[in-house]
């Protein structure tokens, strides 16, 4: 049975329960005072028989009557009761046949159904967000990863047709081009590793995640002659030491090699706030327009002119942060500074327990 027809029958269940329950305390209440028009000229006392005999039938009649208004009222009662739940059902199709962009936006007041709607319109915008940022991503990284692909195609080519081709420089340019579909790849991974946020965690100090990574590229700053600073304060939190580290080393990373060409500076900074801390990289270069920082976390941007280079990188690279972040409940905040460069801070929640 459908729930409206069982909804209908509870209805009208009770209303024949609760009619049944009322005769029976009228028929009591009668009963007790028996008039005595209803006693025999021999004395034998008929009130039972004729009270039954009257009272029997106005009884079915009324039962009767109760019977079908509980049945066809339940009926209507229960269809505009369930009307939102058709709605809803009727947008869970549209979802099903591939429709993401349907909303339910039910009327009327607050209660279980609107709160029911509501959620499921929440629900449905996160995920249309979500499979657009996929098909993206995915058409992006398929984009990435044919390039490498191509160029091999094409030097490959060159040198069958060109005998005199010098095979020590197409040997050479082939690994730069192999070493750049590696790094594509493993940054693909890092990214897929992050979404999923099934790591584990453990108690960690941002500050010491930060020296790690600034020791790291040490080398890669002196040898374009930049300044690397690192200070701070304990910034205790909870997470995956491998990935906050790969967090840290691709915004210093980013910070060094879009920097100016000598006499830069990097400064990396970690702070504690209440239930918050926060890494700031905060880099020298030149001057960005908030439009175009405002895109520079989406995954294969690479701002202006970074795609070139030695070191352009496969514009994952502050995409990776932005999803390590949000893996560990937390944020990337991108701000242009006024004399150029790029302020980068990411903040996640403090740890309840110390590191």
């Amino acid at each position: 049975m459908s729930v409206r027809l069982k909804l209908t029958l509870s209805y009208a269940g009770f209303l024949m329960l609760a009619g049944t329950i009322v005769l029976a305390v009228v028929w009591l209440f009668i009963a007790g005072d028996l008039p005595e028009i209803w006693i025999a000229p021999d004395g034998e006392n008929l009130g039972w028989w004729r009270l039954a005999r009257d009272f029997l039938p106005v009884a079915a009649a009324v039962m009767g009557f109760l019977l079908v208004f509980g049945l066809a009222g339940g009926w209507l009662l229960a269809g505009r009761m369930l009307a939102p739940l058709d709605r809803i059902t009727a947008a869970t199709r549209h979802v099903a046949d591939g429709s993401l962009s349907h909303r339910i936006r039910l009327e009327g007041r607050d209660d279980e159904f609107r709160e029911l709607a509501d959620s499921f319109d929440s629900m449905l915008e996160r995920l249309e967000a979500q499979v657009e940022e996929q098909r993206r991503f995915a058409a992006n990284a398929s984009h990435e990863l044919r390039t490498p692909l191509a160029v091999t195609q094409t030097l490959l080519d060159v040198a069958r047709n060109d005998p005199d081709y010098d095979r020590a420089e197409l040997v050479a340019r082939l690994r730069d081009v192999n070493d750049r579909a590696i790094d594509l790849t493993e940054a693909l991974l890092v990214l897929s590793r992050a979404d999923r946020s099934n790591f584990p965690r453990e108690p960690l100090d941002l500050s010491l995640i930060a020296e790690e990574a600034t020791e790291t590229l040490l080398p890669l700053a002196e040898e374009r002659g930049l300044e690397l600073d690192t200070s701070g304060d304990v910034a205790r939190t909870l997470g995956s030491h491998a990935l906050l580290l790969q967090m840290t080393t691709n915004l210093v990373h980013n910070a060094i090699v879009h920097n100016v060409a000598r006499e830069g500076t990097v400064r990396v900074t970690t702070s504690a706030n209440g239930k918050s801390v926060a890494l700031t990289v905060e880099n020298t270069g030149k001057r960005l327009n908030p439009q175009l920082v405002a895109t520079l976390a989406e995954p294969f941007e690479r701002g202006s002119e970074r795609a070139r280079g030695d070191h352009g990188g496969v514009g994952l690279g502050l995409a990776i942060v932005r999803s390590i972040a949000e893996a560990h409940d937390g944020a990337l905040e991108l701000a242009p500074r006024e004399e150029g460069g790029l302020l980068a801070t990411v903040r996640l929640p403090a740890a309840t327990a110390p590191a």
